[in-house]
C-alpha cells in the first residue's frame, strides 16, 4: 500500500515565488525606464515629471520627435497605433543625432535604447534633428542652407 501514500492529484498551491519574481524584474525595467524618459525629457528642455503623467508624456515624446500633437489621436487606432509609433522613435533618435539603426534598437529594445539616450553622452539637436545632408554644416557655426546656385540667381 506504500505506493498510494503519494497524492495523486495535482497541487494547487499557487507559485507565489514566481510570481514575486516576475514583479520584481519588472519594477526595476520599470524604474529604468522612467528614469531614462524623465532624463531624455530634460535633455530636451521638457520638464522631467512629465515622464510619469500618462497621457502628457506622449505629447512631450511627440513635440520632442518634432511630430505634430494630431498623431496622440493615432496612437488609439489599433495597427496605425504601431506605425505611428515607429515614425515617432524614428522622430526622436534623429532628434538626438541617431540613424535609422538607433531607431531599430529604439522599437526592438527600448530598455536598452532609452537609457543609451538619457544617461549616454547623447545631446539634443531640435526636434526631429537635422536633416543628414546638412550635418556637416552644423560645425561652422549653425544650422545654414547651403547656397544654391542656378535658378535663384535669376535666368
Amino acid at each position: 500500500m506504500a505506493q498510494y501514500d503519494v497524492p495523486t492529484y495535482p497541487t494547487t498551491e499557487f507559485p507565489w515565488g514566481a510570481l514575486i519574481g516576475i514583479l520584481a524584474v519588472t519594477a526595476v525595467f520599470a524604474v529604468i525606464g522612467i528614469a531614462a524618459m524623465w532624463k531624455i525629457f530634460t535633455k530636451a528642455g521638457e520638464p522631467g515629471w512629465a515622464a510619469i503623467v500618462p497621457i502628457y508624456n506622449t505629447i512631450v515624446l511627440l513635440k520632442i520627435s518634432g511630430k505634430q500633437t494630431w498623431w496622440l489621436i493615432m496612437f488609439f487606432i489599433p495597427v496605425a497605433n504601431i506605425v505611428f509609433m515607429i515614425l515617432t522613435l524614428a522622430g526622436l533618435s534623429r532628434s538626438f543625432g541617431k540613424d535609422a539603426g538607433f531607431t531599430v534598437l529604439l522599437v526592438l529594445l527600448p530598455f536598452i535604447g532609452y537609457p543609451i539616450l538619457g544617461f549616454g553622452k547623447a545631446a539634443y539637436v531640435g526636434a526631429g534633428g537635422i536633416p543628414r545632408r546638412y550635418a556637416d554644416y552644423t560645425q561652422q557655426g549653425g544650422y545654414h542652407l547651403p547656397q544654391q546656385h542656378g535658378y535663384q540667381q535669376g535666368y
